[in-house]
């Protein structure tokens, strides 16, 4: 009976965007954890202080989804943009 009164349908839509956020923190967490060369866990990687790995690092910021939009234009509807932005086309 506590349940229904504090699980309503009203509430759905948070409890997805809740959802939502905690799985992009998750994810952000688990990737900076597991393969960010300047995060270091266990003892030996702490120890060696300050490496120089510039091939690493390049290969961790240019990720294949940085790579993929790297010559798209920023629109997110480009047909719709270039209807207002340009009525003598149309």
């Amino acid at each position: 009976m506590a349940a229904s009164r504090w699980i309503r349908p009203e509430v759905y839509p948070l409890f997805a965007a809740m959802g939502v956020a905690v799985g992009i923190c998750s994810f952000s967490l688990v990737r900076n954890l597991c393969i960010n060369p300047e995060v270091r866990v266990n003892k030996q990687g702490r120890a060696a202080g300050v490496l120089e790995n510039f091939d690493e690092g390049e290969m961790y910021s240019e990720h294949a989804l940085r790579k993929f939009v790297r010559n798209k234009r920023p629109e997110i509807m480009p047909s719709i943009n270039s209807f207002f932005a340009d009525p003598q086309k149309n």
